[in-house]
């Protein structure tokens, strides 16, 4: 399914896919959609592989991954993650976005510093 036939635009305020795009934008999203389109994976094991991220925060993002209907918690012998039809279809999209950013990493440091020098050289001015 492509979804809705319906014309949506993220710029109108009362939108409903302002949310979706607003999840979808988070950081710790794309870290996890990334990893589940590896595998399915335990929570611990996702908790252990997304650096920085809170058990609490972890457990918020799957939560409302789930209830988009991107993630679906699996118990068979262990209770695991993994994404569904629709959550794979976040992947290339997101896995472009890791790829920009871990290839521009440097340029965006590069800016960063040329700003950061502007900024302090208007202070002392």
């Amino acid at each position: 399914m492509t979804g809705s036939n319906r014309e949506w635009t993220v710029f109108s305020a009362q939108c409903p896919s302002r949310a979706s795009l607003a999840r979808i934008a988070n950081k710790w999203t794309a870290m996890i959609v990334i990893l589940l389109h590896e595998q399915p994976l335990r929570f611990g094991e996702l908790h252990r592989q997304v650096e920085g991220i809170t058990k609490k925060v972890l457990v918020d993002t799957l939560r409302a991954l789930e209830r988009d209907g991107m993630v679906e918690h699996i118990h068979q012998d262990h209770a695991y993650y993994q994404l569904t039809p629709l959550g794979r279809t976040l992947h290339e999209p997101l896995q472009a976005l890791q790829v920009w950013a871990e290839s521009y990493v440097d340029d965006v440091q590069a800016a960063q510093d040329r700003y950061d020098d502007a900024a302090d050289d208007q202070i002392l001015d």
